[in-house]
């Protein structure tokens, strides 16, 4: 689908029956700018695998890569996010049957997202779980008393120290790491699911200071959870709506797929001209604090924190955060085939003050890239809305906004 196509494909899109695209121009930088607005994806269109239910920091709905991954891609073209996160993009791909690449700077992406490409028998999960030994007479080396009952994370240590070995002697295969991804979004969390005592959504790990003032404000103490029933629990809910053919398709895409850990605006490991659709969202400014949120999955993947912290500083400015991106829009314009897309979902920030499609539009361009336009993706859409103002955005719910490039 060229980009003629895919403009007369949104102008006539309808989930809704009763309501069409709106479409507008708006102008950025002197330049005219085709906007559809619509309720192009929704949970209520289709439900999303319950592969993707692992827990990370602003990550999208999967409903928003399947939509471009369907309309512009077909089986074996190679899908690609430089901002991996969770692995949404890349999970959703290799359940359509794309292969992937992945890229991320933290590498507890690749930690999340790759096993998931491998799905295990939940009896061999049962079986291996079992077989590890997670008796320990020790605790951690940080002081963790605030999140678990002592028994609780002398297990979590044994199993730390099994996972760390085996990968440190080579001996890890995809069941460890499946095991590893699991436990990794058990360690703290607000329901009995997860290992810890009742503290924030799982996306973000507290501080060890303001959990003592949680557990203080809800008179709670760290009791005894095991753990094994826990990563057996959470392995089975994400294996409960994923079918043999996603299975296989998953697989598939797997034992071809490049897992990175780099800058975005230098992977040399992907060929020039490789990518067919790129679906991605980049760091905003400094909104996300992802290393903050992360030190206790860093230190449980034997990651140090403090480097993360160096390769995920965000730009504090618009000014500098323009400068980090058009340097990856480069990068994207090299690795992009002719006739490739970019689908580049952005937000807004300081309370809607600042709409990053109007920095990012000119960037693509001078990059290479034609933009096909921006879609603005908004839920709860009416009949009304033509008259809600909603180029500005002030009236619609959970809206995405996302500027496409195509590259010629």
């Amino acid at each position: 689908m060229d980009a003629g196509q895919f403009v007369k494909y949104i102008e006539g899109y309808q989930y809704n029956p009763e309501v069409n695209t709106y479409v507008e121009e708006v102008s950025i930088h002197g330049k005219r700018i085709p906007q559809f607005s619509n309720e192009f994806w929704t949970s209520r269109q289709r439900q999303a695998s319950s592969l993707h239910e692992v827990s990370y920091r602003a990550c999208f709905k999967p409903q928003l890569p399947r939509f471009f991954i369907q309309a512009l891609t077909q089986p074996g073209d190679v899908v690609y996010d430089p901002f991996s996160g969770r692995g949404t993009t890349v999970i959703e791909a290799g359940l359509l049957g794309r292969r992937v690449i992945a890229n991320d700077a933290n590498p507890l992406s690749r930690l999340l997202a790759a096993p998931r490409f491998f799905v295990p028998k939940i009896e061999a999960v049962v079986q291996r779980l079992n077989s590890i030994p997670l008796q320990s007479a020790h605790g951690a080396e940080i002081e963790l008393s605030m999140f678990y009952h002592r028994d609780t994370e002398a297990e979590i240590v044994a199993l730390r120290r099994y996972l760390l070995d085996r990968n440190e002697s080579g001996q890890a295969d995809w069941l460890d790491r499946w095991i590893q991804m699991v436990a990794t979004n058990r360690l703290t969390g607000h329901s009995n699911g997860f290992f810890s005592v009742y503290t924030l959504p799982p996306n973000q790990a507290v501080t060890p200071e303001r959990q003592v003032r949680i557990n203080q404000k809800r008179n709670q103490v760290p009791e005894y959870k095991e753990i094994r029933p826990r990563i057996e629990g959470k392995t089975r809910s994400l294996l409960r709506k994923v079918s043999p053919q996603e299975i296989a398709n998953l697989q598939a895409a797997g034992e071809n797929a490049l897992f990175l850990c780099s800058p975005a605006h230098a992977t040399p490991d992907i060929a020039p001209c490789s990518v067919q659709l790129t679906v991605t969202s980049p760091p905003f400014l400094q909104v996300v604090q992802y290393t903050r949120d992360n030190w206790l999955r860093c230190w449980f993947n034997g990651i140090n924190a403090k480097q993360v912290a160096g390769r995920l500083t965000m730009a504090g400015s618009v000014e500098e955060w323009s400068q980090a991106m058009a340097a990856v829009f480069a990068e994207l314009y090299r690795i992009t085939a002719p006739g490739g897309w970019v689908a580049f979902e952005v937000g807004e920030v300081n309370k809607g003050t600042v709409k990053l499609d109007e920095y990012v539009v000119p960037l693509g361009i001078e990059a290479g890239f034609y933009c096909s336009g921006i879609l603005l993706n908004v839920q709860k859409f009416t009949k009304t809305a033509n008259i809600w103002g909603i180029s500005n955005n002030r009236r619609g719910t959970n809206t995405n906004r996302i500027v496409l490039f195509y590259k010629e």
